[in-house]
């Protein structure tokens, strides 16, 4: 017969207490290596997906494709846990503010990457052989600029770089070109389908121009760095 061993209220109220401020370090530690591998997938899949329209590579854009779950999975994961740690308590202020502020900025992570699969959906059509030379210029140069801002905004987060004002001034070209692409394809240069698609990408770039900025200015470098110090 198995012995039954009953619970004091002294051990009850041990294993209700909240984990050593130690660990709840440790945890936030955790959560920002993986925000950072997060930031990682998003600026790869940018760069992919630019990559593979210029070139018309389609094999390149299904593998990216088909990243795109991984990514997900870890943006779903890592929501999660952060709801978690908030509802657990047993953190800092300015730690709370900093799950919260996450909280805030991980959907535009997750958006950007599907932004930056919409983008690579294109290259497995045949929009990469329509582009007229000068509307291929915009397009490379749109996505050159938005592989750089995601670039400094991961590095912003990371604490690799000072200030957004050079992500603002990339975005501000951004919009320009954007506009500058859509004028072109309005003066009849390309099919009405190819329009559309191209339409379409320019839209999808300045979506993800946007992001950068926004996510750039979430997190303050000051509120992250207080959040995972020991």
């Amino acid at each position: 017969m198995a012995r039954r061993f009953l619970s004091s209220p002294k051990a009850e109220s041990a294993l209700a207490a909240p984990p050593p401020p130690a660990s709840r370090s440790e945890e936030a530690r955790r959560i920002d290596r993986q925000v950072i591998q997060l930031f990682a997938l998003v600026e790869e899949a940018v760069a992919g997906a630019t990559h593979a329209l210029l070139a018309g590579d389609r094999e390149a854009a299904r593998i990216l494709m088909s990243k795109d779950a991984e990514l997900d999975a870890l943006y779903h994961l890592l929501e999660e846990q952060v709801q978690a740690e908030v509802v657990a308590g047993g953190h800092t202020a300015g730690r709370v503010r900093w799950f919260l502020a996450l909280l805030s900025m991980l959907p535009e992570l997750e958006r950007s990457g599907d932004l930056a699969e919409h983008v690579a959906q294109r290259a497995v059509r045949t929009l990469p052989t329509e582009m007229p030379a000068r509307v291929r210029g915009f397009v490379e140069e749109m996505g050159e600029i938005a592989c750089s801002m995601w670039k400094m905004a991961a590095d912003f987060y990371a604490d690799r770089a000072a200030g957004v004002e050079q992500i603002d001034r990339l975005d501000d070209r951004l919009d320009d070109l954007h506009v500058q692409l859509i004028a072109e394809i309005a003066g009849g240069s390309v099919s009405i389908p190819t329009a559309i698609e191209l339409a379409l990408v320019g839209r999808f770039y300045e979506r993800l121009g946007d992001h950068a900025v926004n996510i750039a200015r979430r997190v303050p470098t000051q509120l992250r760095n207080e959040a995972i110090a020991g």
